[in-house]
Parts: structure tokens; C-alpha cells; sequence
């Protein structure tokens, strides 16, 4: 199963770009690759949603819920598809204070099986995966450093 790791530094502190994360039914604002997220529930730091993502390389959707478990002290979250297309999909983010600057990094595991798909069609998954955890998190830094 392959692993994604990214992270990127937000010139922003630490407090301002987590609430910005947290706000994750705002994110199709700031991620061009979400076409929407819709809260279903939210339980003390559990918060379950549905999502619709775009894979413009293959002309495809991806929809699917998730859960994510939010550690106000340890400004992290931890991620997980619950239903959808994604076979697997877990991971963490964490958000490490530097100064008045904030070090986003985030950890995701995943599996997408599609019939007949050959390994140059999942390393190729792989590196659109990798791309859009980085422009995510280029984003979220983006969208902290303007507000």
C-alpha cells in the first residue's frame, strides 16, 4: 500500500492554520480538486463528512466519507475513509508551531483498486496522489498567510 508524506511551512501561526483546517467544509474555497464536502455529523472532536473530489488525469470522481478525529491540544487530526471508492484511505496531520510560522505535515495511506489497473497506472496514482496532498497543503498555507 502506498505511502504519501508531504509537508510545507505556512507563514501563519500555528492556531490560525489548524482553525482554517478544521473549517473543512470550507476547503473546495482553497482545494481546486474538491468539488464539495458536506458535514453529516459532528461529536466532540469526531466530525464525519461526506466528500467529491476530481482526478482531472483520468477524467474521474472520487467520492467517499470521512472520518476525522481532531486533537485540539496536539493540533493534529486523524483521518479515515469510512465508505466510498477509496479502498483505503487513512492518514494524520499535524500542525508544529515554528515561531509566528506553522510546519504542516501530513501522512497518508491509501488503496485504489481498480480492475485490470497495471503498476504503471498506480505509480502514476501514486505521484497524482503525492501532487495533491502537496497543493493541498500549499494551499492551506496560501489561504492562512492571506487571511
Amino acid at each position: 500500500m502506498p505511502e504519501i508524506r508531504v509537508e510545507e511551512v505556512a507563514d501563519a501561526p500555528v492556531e490560525k492554520v489548524y482553525e482554517i483546517a478544521k473549517e473543512i467544509e470550507r476547503a473546495p474555497e482553497w482545494m481546486p480538486d474538491v468539488e464539495s464536502i458536506t458535514v453529516l455529523s459532528r461529536e466532540g472532536e469526531v466530525v464525519t463528512s461526506r466528500w467529491e473530489g476530481r482526478v482531472e488525469e483520468f477524467k474521474r470522481t472520487l467520492n467517499w466519507t470521512e472520518e476525522d478525529r481532531w486533537d485540539d491540544a496536539q493540533h493534529k487530526c486523524a483521518f479515515r475513509a469510512i465508505e466510498g471508492d477509496w479502498d483505503v484511505y487513512e492518514g494524520e496531520w499535524e500542525f508544529i508551531p515554528e515561531g509566528e510560522k506553522t510546519r504542516m505535515r501530513m501522512r497518508l495511506n491509501f488503496e485504489f483498486n481498480v480492475p485490470l489497473i497495471g503498476p504503471l497506472i498506480k505509480g502514476l496514482l501514486k505521484k497524482l496522489v503525492e501532487k495533491n496532498s502537496r497543493g493541498m497543503l500549499q494551499a492551506l498555507a496560501k489561504r492562512a498567510a492571506e487571511e
